[in-house]
Formats: C-alpha cells, sequence, structure tokens
C-alpha cells in the first residue's frame, strides 16, 4: 500500500483532483448524450403515403372543382387500424364515392390498395429531419430503426471488452486519448453519412469509443484521489451522466435536425481530445507496472500542481524506491481475464458485479430507451430522467459515507426492482401513483449506477482494476441490447415485462449483500493487496470477541 502515502503526500485532493474531475466530467455528460440520442436520431414522426392529388400541384390544378385538403386526403389514403390515415397503404386510384356523405366501410373496403410505391410524406413540426426520414426507415423497413439501436448498443459492449483490457496493459491516458480521438471523427461521420449502412458503422465506432471514456475517466479519478474523498469524486462522475441526460433534451430541443444534432454533440470531443494531453497517467498503474521513471515524473508534476513544491522537490528516485520497497506490485505484468474468473478471491466478486451491472443495465434501458413509447413531450421527458437522477444520487452519497457500500447496493436494487413489481398490481387507471412508482423505481436506478460505480473500483486491485470494469461493462451491455427487447413479452401479458424487470434487479441486490465491504480501505494494488485486505478483517472480527471480554473482567 506504499502508493497511498505517496499520494498523501503529493495530495490526494487538491487544485488537481479538481481540475482533474472537471475535464473528465465534460466527456461523461457528452458521452451520456451519445447513449440517449437515438430517442431523437430515430424518431417516427407521423407519415403517409405519397399521393399525386395531395402532393403533386399539377394533379390538383386538374381537378374540376376545389376540394379541402381532408376530402383529397378521404380519396387517397385508406384509413388504418386507429381510424387515422393508414401510414403504409394508398388507394391505387382516387376514391370519389367516398366523398357521398352516405358512403360506409363497404365502399371503400374493397378498393385496390398499394404500398407506398412513390415514397412517404411526414410531419415536420416537431422534428425536420431524422434518420428515419431521410432512409423512410418505415413501414416494411421500420425494423432497421432497432437495428440501428442494437449495433450501437453493440459497439459499447465490444469498445468495453477490448478497451478494458487495453487500458490495464497499456495505460488509462493513451486508451482515453484515443477514445476522444475515435469518438469525434466517427461521430462527426455519421453526422455525414450518404446511406445507412455507413451511419450504422459509424454509430457502432462511436459507441465502441464511448466504452472507453466511460471507464478510464472513472479509473483515473478514483486512481488519484484518497479513499476518504473518494465515493465524492465517484459520485461527481456519476451526476455527469445525470447533467448529460438533461443536457441531451435540451440540445435536441434546439436541434430539430438529426444530422446537425449528431454532429454538435460531436465536435467537443475535439476539444476533449485536445486537452487530454495534459491529463497525466494513472501513477498507481506506472507504478504497479514497474515504469518508476514516468511514474515518478507524474508524482512530481501532482504534487507542483496541488501547491507542495517543497514536496516535489523531495520526492526523488532513492524516496520512491524506498517507499516501494517489499512492494510485490512493482513490474508485475498485467493481469488477465483468466485471473478473474480462476482466482478463488477475484471469482465470486466478478460474477456477482457482473449479475449487479447487468440488472442495471437490462432495467435502465429497457424501460428507459424508447421515450415515444411513453408519451408526451419527449423532450421534457429527457430532462426529466436527469432531474430524478441528481438527488437519488446524492442520497447514494450520503448512504455510502455513512452505510458503506454493499447496503446502498443491495438496497437500491432491490428497492428498483420492488417499484417496478409494484406496477404489476396497480390499475391503469390510477397514472399519479404508477408515475410516483416509476419515478422512485428509476431514482432507485441511479442510486445503483452510483454505488456500483465506486463499489467495483474498490472492490479490484490496480493491475486487473480495468479488465475487470470492462467485463462488468460487456455484462452491462448485453443487458442493455436484451432489455428493449423483453418488452416484446408484452403481446402476452402488459404485466410480463415489469416482472421480468423487477425480479432481475431484486434478485441481483440480494445476491450483492456476499460482496465484501470496502468502504474506508485503501485501493489495493495487487491480488495480494486484496487477500491481505480479506485476512486483516478477518482477524479483526475474530479478535473484537476477546477484547470485549476482557473488559468484563
Amino acid at each position: 500500500m506504499a502508493f497511498l502515502e505517496l499520494l498523501d503526500q503529493v495530495g490526494g485532493m487538491g487544485r488537481f483532483q479538481v481540475l482533474q474531475a472537471i475535464a473528465l466530467v465534460v466527456p461523461i455528460m457528452l458521452l451520456t448524450t451519445q447513449n440517449m440520442l437515438e430517442n431523437f436520431l430515430a424518431a417516427v414522426p407521423s407519415h403517409r403515403c405519397w399521393a399525386p392529388l395531395l402532393d403533386n400541384t399539377s394533379a390538383q390544378a386538374s381537378l374540376p372543382g376545389a376540394l379541402s385538403p381532408q376530402a383529397l386526403l378521404a380519396v387517397s389514403i385508406p384509413p388504418g387500424p386507429n381510424q387515422q390515415p393508414h401510414r403504409c397503404r394508398r388507394f391505387r386510384q382516387p376514391q370519389w364515392q367516398l366523398l357521398d356523405p352516405n358512403a360506409t366501410a363497404a365502399s371503400w373496403s374493397q378498393a385496390a390498395t398499394e404500398p407506398c410505391v412513390d415514397g412517404w410524406v411526414y410531419d415536420r413540426s416537431t422534428f425536420t429531419s431524422t434518420i428515419v426520414t431521410k432512409w423512410d426507415l418505415v413501414c416494411d423497413s421500420q425494423t432497421l430503426k432497432p437495428m440501428a439501436q442494437s449495433i450501437y448498443l453493440a459497439g459499447v459492449l465490444v469498445g468495453a471488452a477490448v478497451f478494458g483490457h487495453a487500458s490495464d496493459r497499456f495505460g488509462r491516458k493513451v486508451v482515453l486519448t484515443w477514445s476522444f480521438l475515435q469518438a469525434a471523427v466517427s461521430g462527426i461521420m455519421a453526422a455525414f453519412a450518404p446511406v445507412f449502412p455507413l451511419y450504422c458503422l459509424s454509430r457502432f465506432l462511436v459507441a465502441f469509443a464511448v466504452a472507453g471514456v466511460m471507464m478510464n475517466s472513472s479509473s483515473l479519478m478514483m486512481e488519484w484521489t484518497s479513499a476518504q474523498v473518494r465515493p465524492l469524486m465517484m459520485t461527481l462522475n456519476s451526476l455527469g451522466f445525470s447533467f448529460g441526460q438533461a443536457l441531451t433534451g435540451a440540445v435536441a430541443y434546439g436541434l430539430r435536425d438529426w444530422s446537425l444534432l449528431q454532429l454538435a454533440v460531436s465536435v467537443p470531443f475535439v476539444l476533449c481530445f485536445m486537452y487530454s494531453w495534459w491529463l497525466p497517467e494513472s501513477a498507481r498503474w506506472l507504478l504497479a507496472m514497474g515504469k518508476l521513471d514516468r511514474g515518478l515524473r507524474v508524482l512530481q508534476r501532482v504534487a507542483t500542481i496541488n501547491g507542495k513544491k517543497a514536496v516535489r522537490e523531495a520526492l526523488t528516485m532513492d524516496v520512491l524506491l524506498s517507499a516501494m520497497q517489499g512492494e510485490p506490485s512493482t513490474g508485475q505484468a498485467p493481469a488477465s481475464l483468466g485471473t478473474l474468473l480462476c482466482t478463488p478471491g477475484l471469482r465470486l466478486r466478478t460474477w456477482i458485479l457482473v449479475l449487479c451491472w447487468f440488472s442495471f443495465a437490462f432495467t435502465f434501458y429497457g424501460l428507459a430507451l424508447d421515450l415515444q413509447a411513453l408519451g408526451g413531450n419527449i423532450f421534457l421527458l429527457q430532462a426529466l430522467i436527469g432531474a430524478v437522477d441528481l438527488p437519488a444520487k446524492l442520497v447514494a452519497l450520503l448512504l455510502l459515507s455513512r452505510l458503506g457500500r454493499r447496503l446502498p447496493q443491495a438496497g437500491s436494487l432491490v428497492l428498483s426492482g420492488l417499484c417496478i413489481l409494484a406496477n404489476t398490481v396497480v390499475p391503469y387507471d390510477m397514472g399519479a401513483v404508477r408515475s410516483a412508482l416509476a419515478v422512485l423505481g428509476l431514482g432507485a436506478t441511479g442510486a445503483a449506477f452510483t454505488c456500483i460505480n465506486i463499489f467495483t473500483g474498490e472492490l479490484f486491485p490496480t493491475v486487473v482494476r480495468m479488465t475487470a470494469v470492462g467485463f462488468c461493462q460487456v455484462a452491462a451491455r448485453g443487458g442493455a441490447i436484451l432489455g428493449p427487447l423483453v418488452r416484446l413479452l408484452g403481446i402476452h401479458s402488459p404485466s410480463l415485462p415489469l416482472l421480468v424487470y423487477g425480479g432481475t434487479s431484486v434478485l441481483s441486490g440480494l445476491v450483492a449483500l456476499l460482496l465484501p465491504e470496502t468502504r474506508s480501505l485503501p485501493l489495493p494494488d495487487t491480488i495480494q493487496d486484496m487477500q491481505n485486505q480479506a485476512v486483516k478483517k478477518a482477524a479483526h472480527g475474530t479478535a473484537e470477541p476477546s477484547v470485549l471480554k476482557s473488559t468484563r473482567l
């Protein structure tokens, strides 16, 4: 645990940590907009088939008399299932008999209709352009919209798997800087994509980079702060997602063209790429990998930024070697995924956290990714998701400081699941009660994310931390992909999807009680450090009864 002493000397919470937090929370807000962007990029406006009498000026001029747009619509487009103009069919020939006030359904039900062979006309009052209107992802092509969404989520999954291991091998900063550049370039490519397949590929690459930004931002913040302020910094990191939710709604409200919206949330990553060169590599990782020269330089630099020039002058290689003497982590090769799954102390932690991450993403994305299905103003709904997140995560911070990590983690998941399950028995006409339960459930999900973000980093040693985080992120993205598909179970019973979401959340919360407590413990650098912590905790737990016994004598 020698690094903890070095960090205390150069400053575990000072000017550097404040500047670093600002530099890393801004990209978190930006990547949140990328995650939720499909709600607006792929919004499906009202539409109908293009019809000559409605949309061809010359055809209208040839009509013998003046007819209202409603009359022309009635003779050109058949009614749909909801008695509104059909979205995917039109009459082959105008059905003039339908203008007769005595006309019935039989007057047109046998009339020949055809698909929208000449394209569609879209309602552009809310969105001037979306990927749906650009590539006509409606009717027979409507499955391409969720396909684009799934491709994006698959990109985050693959990125988590690749960048998790790459960060433990090549360093946090290198991967973070590359992720900023990739997010900027591929995001701009998506904004100007001429064909739908290229758009999907570009969004996949954006998601790939988003995973790298998300994991390495939190890791750098965690590894550069002391144990006392770590929950505060990680909660601030988590709040970046909340502000990003609200930012998404605000930016989408101002930019109703999908290309401009995609461009607006991608270009700022260029700025992030430029200032990321200022960010130092994790000294904890450098020393764990045996890169003592670089580790010494970044420690001296942080001491200078924190105003501790005397410490900077006193911190030499001899002092560093003396502090690191006896540390088994020095020069240790990065561990692999096999280490997580085969080491007894790590295996149980890994699988429990995989379940918790899966449950969080499965529930959240299953319920909140399709805002149009919720009805109402989607811009306002998007902003409200962020507004609900803020107090929930602040409460989580308080609980983490008072109760530790394990109980808030388990409690938030169980509370989220119970709120979802409660809506299966609340009648649909009790809208206020159902809305209150939904808001409470979303808040508990936000609190669960704050807890698990901190808990995961503290449970794994430095040499395998990012590999573990990447593996957990893969599980989370798998949950995000499967979550929306569960809504298809609603065709059998409206309550069935809620039962699946709620049951999964409650189960993962109960299993989380098996994890060890990590409050106020220093971050372990090696597997040996982690095992030593467990031994000390066990020894402390067995010693307490004897101490109490001796006081009674």
